[in-house]
């Protein structure tokens, strides 16, 4: 059996290292939107302390717990990625590489619970009535 000529083989290993810095942006991104959206619940906390006339939520699952779950996925993502470099940089040191489609409905599923998941925080009713500003006392 003849071997590849090196510059495919070189190919290869460029186009695996590509798809790990692709899967890196991926992961950094989600991480970073899990970020935002804990931070924002923070917000959403304190702007809850202001108006004391707002009846605070007893929901468990609120956009700190999104967030924190979009945080840990996105963590996941780069173990998942750096292990499927690896499996493919040897798939293709030995010449029998083979696509996985399992990663990528896994990884999509994941996906779709996340924006599921995020739905009722969007559609929650956060409008807060509008209340006149006491006016300062004269000096």
């Amino acid at each position: 059996m003849a071997r590849e000529p090196k510059i495919d083989r070189q190919r290869e290993h460029q186009a695996n290292e590509r798809t790990f810095l692709a899967w890196l942006r991926t992961s950094i991104a989600l991480i970073g939107f899990g970020f935002a959206i804990a931070r924002f619940s923070l917000f959403l906390r304190q702007l809850q302390l202001t108006l004391p006339q707002q009846p605070e939520p007893n929901s468990s699952f609120n956009s700190e717990t999104l967030g924190l779950g979009l945080v840990v996925f996105g963590i996941l993502t780069i173990v998942l990625a750096a292990w499927r470099y690896s499996q493919v940089f040897w798939q293709i040191e030995r010449g029998d590489y083979r696509p996985s489609r399992l990663l990528v409905w896994v990884m999509t599923g994941v996906v779709i619970v996340f924006g599921t998941l995020s739905l009722p925080l969007l559609l929650r009713n956060t409008e807060t009535p509008v209340r006149s500003r006491p006016s300062k006392p004269p000096l």
